[in-house]
């Protein structure tokens, strides 16, 4: 067999070994996500909790990195201390190399049994947990049958001729070996399946003990630099957990380097085989800074903070201009008038942004750009972050006792704000997704298509504006012309449309090119055009002028 045919069946056993982790770790966050992030919560606040629940999410989701993430997120947004976090990443780790441990024991016969029953499981059920603890499963026999592929794959290595002399410069450089067991983990983003190559290896004797040990710390400098990595860009509060994992595990393994290569200690307490030292020497390597890692916890959060200012921008200062105060008052939860009266001046801040979407989302139909694009999707973030704000503020509010007008209120805003998110979304998902399609394929309309997209795009301004201004004031006629509106809308889009089919049986090539994004453009304008008028239908139904969903008869 040649070199480059063992080198392939080599690559294809170790991709095998990355998505079978991958398959048993998304497979537990699908099936046990919540539930693990909602023990996490309620247990982080004990140090020893910390460690033993770190540990055992790192079991669960086979990935320290995925553990070291989760609990970032959670720093990022104050549920979790930063010394408990620290914590919990450091029994991470040692559940990680639990893992790798577990999974060096001769377990082939698990192999069809997993594969088997997760099969059955994941094709005979609709029930998702079933079918995600059928993924895990599978996950878990391809995962042991890719360590039997490596096993074998690797075994033409030990007759080759450059082996020895590889070794040998290796071993002789243990500066570059452990440098580069660190980037082919990083490059995996897996410390368990770098560890479970290597024992692999090593038990097929092509990897001597010394050699191994280097490379083990390779594995662990690698692992510690990926949680920092994939937070680069995170708020700094959530990166100060990554950050302290490699101040530990990192400057751990460099210094376990030296003393390693200076003492040359003896190994014997590691174990004989080639394949038990490697993980044994990870599992020791990860309990030892452990160990060290609960007394200086402190020290390391306090360090791991100081870098991530010293590497974060200063904040620009706000102009006046671009300060917004927030109207949710805390203070007057228990005055409902007041409460009500401040949640309304923030929903009209609500009613701002969807006016500035709907009255944008038009020109970038006419003269499409990437970052007005962009910009205007950045709208939507704001609008949501409002719009969980004003709800769960107003959940606040009726939570008091409430007579039955301010009750009502309180339901008439919730409603709208709701209906504007709704607004929003359809902005951003749909009708910027049509402008994004007619900027790839370079289409246009016809100038008749066009003029009657600006009418209807027109109404339905208009409409927004009055549903705006019917929040606010409760005018009745303002509430009928919104209705009036919604109807002369209708004609307007039954117009259009039998103007689009009579030009697409035409044969006219820009309405062919465009029929879909026309159509569907309609349809969305439509959708808001309703959204907006319903916010005038508590004024109508208060004063009986609604029968079903329709607008009574004025005598």
């Amino acid at each position: 067999m040649t070199g480059s045919v063992v080198l392939l069946h080599l690559g294809g056993a170790v991709a095998l070994m990355l998505y079978a982790t991958r398959m048993v770790r998304t497979g537990v966050e699908r099936a046990y996500g919540e539930v693990l992030r909602h023990r996490l919560r309620r247990t982080m606040d004990k140090p020893l909790m910390a460690v033993l629940l770190g540990t055992g999410l790192a079991i669960a989701f086979q990935s320290s990195t995925a553990v070291t993430l989760l609990i970032s997120s959670f720093a990022g947004s104050g549920i979790v201390g930063g010394l408990t976090s620290q914590l919990a990443v450091r029994g991470a780790e040692v559940g990680s190399a639990l893992v790798a441990k577990l999974l060096s024991f001769d377990l082939s016969l698990l192999v069809p049994v997993a594969l088997i029953a997760g099969t059955v499981l994941f094709m005979v059920t609709e029930r998702r947990e079933y079918r995600q603890i059928g993924r895990i499963l599978i996950g878990i026999g391809l995962l042991l049958l890719s360590l039997g592929m490596v096993g074998s794959a690797s075994e033409p290595l030990r007759e080759s001729p450059a082996l020895p002399a590889v070794v040998s410069y290796f071993s002789g450089d243990p500066l570059t070996a452990f440098l580069l067991a660190a980037f082919v983990t990083w490059a995996f983003h897996s410390s368990i399946a770098a560890i479970l190559l290597l024992a692999a290896l090593a038990g097929r004797g092509i990897i001597p003990g010394d050699l191994a040990i280097v490379l083990v710390l390779g594995v662990n400098l690698g692992s510690s630099f990926i949680a920092p990595i994939l937070t680069r860009t995170m708020a700094p509060d959530a990166r100060v957990v990554p950050i302290g994992n490699l101040l530990m595990r990192g400057a751990g393994s460099l210094a376990m380097l030296v003393a390693f290569e200076t003492f040359h200690p003896a190994l014997s307490f590691l174990g004989s085989e080639g394949a038990s030292r490697v993980v044994n020497a990870h599992l020791f390597f990860n309990v030892v800074v452990l160990c060290l890692g609960v007394p200086l916890a402190r020290v390391t959060y306090a360090a791991s903070k100081r870098l991530v200012q010293l590497s974060s921008p200063p904040e620009p200062v706000a102009s006046l201009a671009d300060m917004e105060i927030s109207a949710l008052d805390e203070r007057v939860i228990d005055v409902p008038r007041q409460a009500l009266a401040n949640a309304t001046r923030e929903v009209v801040r609500i009613c701002e942004l969807v006016e500035i979407m709907l009255a944008r989302v038009i020109d970038l139909y006419s003269d499409p750009d990437e970052e007005r694009i962009r910009a205007l999707a950045a709208l939507d973030d704001r609008l949501d972050l409002k719009h969980r704000a004003i709800k769960l503020y107003l959940a606040r509010v009726t939570a008091q006792p409430l007579d039955p007008v301010d009750a009502l209120r309180a339901q008439e805003l919730l409603g709208a704000c709701v209906k504007l998110e709704q607004v929003g979304d359809i902005v951003v998902r749909n009708l910027l997704a049509q402008v994004r399609k007619k900027m790839k394929y370079h289409l246009h309309f016809t100038p008749e298509g066009w003029a009657d997209l600006v009418r209807i795009h027109q109404s339905v301004l208009a409409t927004a504006r009055l549903a705006f201004n019917v929040l606010v004031s409760r005018d009745l006629e303002t509430a009928r012309q919104i209705v009036e509106e919604k109807e002369r809308l209708r004609d307007l889009e039954r117009a259009s449309s039998d103007r689009h089919f009579l030009r697409l049986s035409e044969g006219t090539p820009e309405s062919i090119e465009t029929s879909a994004i026309h159509l569907d453009t309609i349809r969305d304008l439509k959708q808001i055009n309703s959204l907006l008028a319903s916010m005038a239908y508590p004024v109508l139904e208060e004063r009986g002028m609604l029968r079903g969903s329709r607008l009574r008869a004025v005598k």
